[in-house]
């Protein structure tokens, strides 16, 4: 369940999910114990109710996600570069997705720092 087709759709779920606020795909995509570490160093959001309040924190705020290079596959895991647009802020961000033997994320990692914020 974690070919290269189901990982690029689960990609495409997401980026969706969170242009559109669609927060029930968001919990559908995550493993119960998974993590999310965004930006990375920073600390991890640990497990499904601790990754929706991470989540819930942007609803309202318009984001909107879109893709700027195609996803990168490898083993149980996808990587995919994407620009997220928050009013007047744009931010080139890469999230790296791990996947369980279920086909759910059980680790996202989100590569960005200042210097990828842009006005």
């Amino acid at each position: 369940m974690t070919d290269a087709a189901h990982m690029k759709s689960v990609v495409e779920r997401y980026i969706n999910a969170i242009s559109t606020e669609n927060f029930d795909d968001i919990r559908d995509i995550y493993a119960s114990n998974g993590t999310v570490e965004d930006p990375v160093g920073s600390p991890p959001h640990e497990g499904i109710e601790a990754i929706m309040a991470f989540y819930g924190a942007i609803k309202g705020l318009g984001v909107k996600l879109s893709l700027t290079g195609a996803p990168r596959c490898a083993g149980s895991s996808v990587a995919f570069p994407f620009h997220a647009k928050i009013g007047p802020t744009t931010m080139e961000v890469i999230d790296v997705f791990e996947f369980n033997s279920d086909g759910k994320v059980i680790s996202m990692k989100a590569y960005w720092g200042p210097e990828n914020q842009h006005q």
